[in-house]
């Protein structure tokens, strides 16, 4: 088992190593996490991915799940049964009214963050805000679209400062 552990999950259009997940994985090793990145392309169907994620049963004495739109919604709906210490999210697409996209994530950790666009044309920031104040996560709305890749050195920031309160607690 890892002592620290950073489990990235894709958006539905990209994939395992895209420019936000290879920049934050740089992020998660210089403050000493191991990183791990499934690839989720295989299926666009959110609950198949949650079922990779919960099955691949990451352990660590701190693991910290990040995902990205889809890689967001499966992130947090596998928070329940992973039971992470922290959670990052950036433009997660929850409180999406379709079926497999409508559930209600639980178990969702102290310290979360939430990152979003102001542009976003794909998750209403609605959403996001919905998400951050039912579960008491930071929430960081950026001057930027869906994808956010024009904002990784905030992105890096806000990852370290989650990844330090992981670390302390």
């Amino acid at each position: 088992m890892n002592e620290n552990l950073v489990v990235f999950a894709h958006g539905k259009e990209s994939g395992p190593w895209g420019i936000k997940i290879t920049h934050l994985a740089k992020t998660a090793e210089r403050r000493g996490f191991a990183v791990i990145s499934p690839d989720y392309r295989h299926t666009q169907d959110p609950q198949e991915r949650i079922a990779q994620l919960v099955a691949l049963q990451p352990q660590a004495r701190r693991l910290v799940l990040v995902g990205s739109s889809m890689g967001g919604y499966v992130s947090a709906m596998a928070c329940e049964a992973l039971r992470p210490q922290g959670l990052f999210l950036m433009a997660p697409a929850v409180y999406f009214p379709f079926p497999g996209w409508d559930g209600e994530p639980r178990g969702i950790p102290k310290p979360s963050c939430v990152v979003h666009g102001w542009h976003d044309s794909i998750v209403p920031l609605a959403q996001a805000q919905r998400f951050a104040q039912t579960h008491s996560a930071n929430l960081h709305i950026l001057d930027s679209d869906h994808a956010l890749n024009d904002q990784l050195e905030m992105l890096d920031l806000l990852l370290d400062r989650l990844l330090r309160d992981v670390l302390a607690s």
